[in-house]
């Protein structure tokens, strides 16, 4: 019964919904962000082989698509950092507000 009335005023809190509306955003946002560089570059594979293909440099084996492939794995690297970094920081502290709010009542 306790809980049930805690689960009540959490949802009944508008920082509940405020945070609630700022992680679903944040999460399609981040991806729709990782969608595009995953499927831009399997894109760029089935479509244009030839450019991936191309080497940097006359002298150097090493052709287009490596780097642009390390670079989708960077990017996921990094794009998982920031969301970690905004969950832990902003949205734990949004989510503790809410439940300390709901736990004086």
């Amino acid at each position: 019964m306790a809980n049930e009335d805690i689960v009540a005023r959490i949802e009944a809190n508008p920082k509940y919904h405020e945070l609630v509306r700022k992680r679903s955003t944040y999460s399609i946002i981040m991806s729709i962000l990782m969608i595009i560089a995953y499927y831009g570059y399997i894109l760029l594979i089935a479509f244009n082989k030839e450019w991936l293909g191309t080497p940097l440099t006359p002298d150097v084996v090493t052709t287009i698509g490596i780097p642009l492939g390390v670079g989708v794995i960077i990017f996921t690297i990094v794009i998982t950092n920031v969301y970690v970094r905004k969950a832990n920081t902003e949205f734990d502290d949004m989510s503790a507000e809410v439940i300390r709010e709901a736990s004086k009542k």
